[in-house]
C-alpha cells in the first residue's frame, strides 16, 4: 500500500478504537479529525471549511428540521395509546387462530413503522404489550421475541423514517423519492415476515397456539368494527404525511409537521396522555435530534479531513481492487455495512460510510443514471440496516426486548428467536440488489406525473 494511504487507513482505526474505547460517538469523530488534522499539518484555516459545511449542511439546512418534527410525531403516538388499542383489537380479531397474536404483532408492527419509526419506542411498546400475553397463551419464546424484534425495527425502511431524511440529505437526492422508493421494500420485508408465520402456523401450530376465550360471545363484525375505529386515525394520518410527499404537495418538513399536529390531535383526542407523558415526550424528541446532530456535526469535520489526506483514493482503491464488476464492487459495500452494523449504530454507519462510498456508486455502470444509482444505492443501504439492529453482539433491538423480558427471556433465546428473521432481512437484500425495480418502479412512476 503506498505510503500516502497509511494516513487515512490509521484515521478509520483511531476511529475504530475511540468508538470500541466507549467514548461517545461525535466526540470521536471531531475529535480524530482535528487530531489528524494536526499530525498531517493541515493549514488551521482549513478548518474553517468543515465549520462552513457545519454551518450550511447542518445548523441551517432546513430539510433536518423534519427529525425532530417525525421523532415528536411518533413519540406522540406511542404514549397515546393508539398503538396499544390497535394490538388489542387486532388480537381480538385474530388471538383466536394459530399464531394470531404474532400475526396482529406483525402487522401491527407495519403500521407502527409506518406512523412513528422510532424503532427502540416501537420494540419497547410492542413487547410490554404482547410478550406477556403470548407467554400466557404458551408460545414458543423464540418465535415471540422474534416477531417482535423484527416487527418493530422496520420503522428505519418503512417510510417516514429519520434515516432516509438523513441519507437523502447525505447523498442530495430527493426525500421524497427515497421514500416513494422505500415503500415496495418495506412492505415486502413485512410480508416475507408474515409468510414465515403462517408456514410456522400450519408446520408447527403448537409453537403458536391459539389464545383461549379471546373475545368470547362477541360477533365477527364487531371485532371489525372495532379494529376499523382503531385503524382509521392512524392509516388517515400516514396517507395525509406520506401522501403529501410522494404527490409533490407537500415538502417533507412540511409534511413532517402536519404529521406532529395531526398526532397532538389524536393524543387530545384519545384523553390517555398526562402532562406528564407530554413532558417526556418532548425530553426524548429534545435528547434524540441532539444526539443526531452532534454525530452529523462530527461526521462533517472528520469527513472533511479525511478527504484532506486522501480517504477519498484509498476507498476507491479498496473497492476496486474487490474486481472490475460493479455488481461485485456493491456487494462489497453491502458486506461491509452487514459486518459493521454487528458493532455500531446506524447513525454512525449513516454518516461516516456513506459519504465516502458514494461517489464510486454513483459512478458504477448499472444501466441508470448516477441520481438512480444513488437512490437504489440509498434503499438497498436501508435494507441492509434492518439486520444490524438484530444481530449480535450490539443489536439494538435485541437489548430493548432483554431489558422488557428480564430474566425469564434469556438471550441465548432472543438471538435464536431473530435469527430467520435476519434470513428474511437477507433475503430481502437479495431481491432489492437482484430487481432494482422493486426499488425505482413506484419514484420513476411519480416522477412521471
Amino acid at each position: 500500500m503506498p505510503d500516502d494511504l497509511l494516513i487515512p487507513l490509521a484515521m478509520v482505526a483511531a476511529l475504530l478504537a475511540g468508538i470500541f474505547a466507549g467514548y461517545p460517538v461525535a466526540f470521536v469523530l471531531g475529535g480524530v479529525g482535528v487530531l489528524f488534522a494536526l499530525i498531517t499539518g493541515t493549514p488551521l484555516v482549513f478548518l474553517s471549511t468543515g465549520i462552513s459545511r457545519i454551518y450550511s449542511g447542518t445548523l441551517t439546512n432546513w430539510l433536518l428540521i423534519a427529525i425532530p418534527l417525525f421523532v415528536f410525531m411518533g413519540l406522540l403516538l406511542e404514549k397515546s395509546g393508539v398503538a396499544r388499542k390497535l394490538l388489542f383489537s387486532m388480537a381480538g380479531l385474530l388471538g383466536g387462530l394459530p399464531g394470531g397474536y404474532a400475526f396482529a404483532v406483525c402487522i401491527i408492527g407495519i403500521v407502527m413503522a409506518a406512523s412513528t419509526g422510532i424503532v427502540g419506542a416501537s420494540v419497547v411498546l410492542l413487547a410490554l404489550l404482547a410478550l406477556p400475553v403470548m407467554k400466557q397463551t404458551g408460545y414458543d419464546m423464540r418465535i415471540a421475541s422474534g416477531v417482535i424484534a423484527a416487527s418493530g425495527t422496520l420503522g428505519i425502511l418503512i417510510p417516514p423514517s429519520v434515516m432516509l431524511i438523513i441519507l437523502g440529505d447525505t447523498l442530495n437526492i430527493s426525500v421524497g423519492g427515497l421514500f416513494a422508493g422505500a415503500m415496495v421494500p418495506g412492505v415486502l420485508l413485512g410480508l416475507l415476515y408474515i409468510l414465515y408465520l403462517l408456514g410456522v402456523a400450519v408446520f408447527r401450530p403448537s409453537a403458536m397456539p391459539p389464545a383461549r376465550n379471546v373475545s368470547a360471545g362477541v360477533p365477527l363484525t364487531r371485532r371489525l368494527v372495532v379494529l376499523l375505529g382503531h385503524l382509521i386515525a392512524p392509516l388517515a394520518l400516514i396517507c395525509a404525511v406520506l401522501g403529501s410527499i410522494i404527490a409533490g404537495i407537500a415538502t417533507p418538513t412540511e409534511s413532517a409537521a402536519l404529521g406532529a399536529a395531526g398526532a397532538l390531535l389524536l393524543a387530545i383526542m384519545g384523553r390517555e396522555m398526562s402532562w406528564r407523558d407530554f413532558f417526556h415526550v418532548l425530553t426524548e424528541t429534545s435528547r434524540t435530534t441532539a444526539m443526531i446532530l452532534f454525530v452529523m456535526i462530527g461526521a462533517t469535520m472528520f469527513s472533511v479531513i479525511f478527504r484532506r489526506v486522501g480517504g477519498d483514493r484509498l476507498i476507491h482503491e479498496l473497492l476496486l481492487s474487490m474486481g472490475t464488476s460493479p455488481y461485485t464492487v456493491m456487494l462489497t459495500i453491502m458486506v461491509l455495512i452487514f459486518v459493521l452494523g454487528m458493532v455500531l449504530d446506524w447513525v454512525e454507519i449513516t454518516l461516516v460510510v456513506v459519504p465516502l462510498v458514494a461517489p464510486v456508486v454513483a459512478l458504477l455502470d448499472f444501466g441508470m443514471t448516477p441520481e438512480l444509482n444513488l437512490l437504489w444505492f440509498a434503499i438497498v443501504f436501508a435494507v441492509n440496516l434492518q439486520t444490524s439492529f438484530l444481530t449480535p453482539p450490539f443489536g439494538f433491538a435485541l437489548f430493548y426486548l432483554r431489558g422488557v423480558g428480564g430474566r425469564d427471556l434469556p438471550m441465548g433465546t432472543i438471538y435464536s428467536g431473530v435469527a430467520p428473521f435476519v434470513g428474511l432481512q437477507i433475503l430481502c437484500l437479495g431481491l432489492v440488489l437482484a430487481f432494482p425495480q422493486l426499488v425505482l418502479w413506484l419514484p420513476e412512476l411519480t416522477m412521471r406525473r
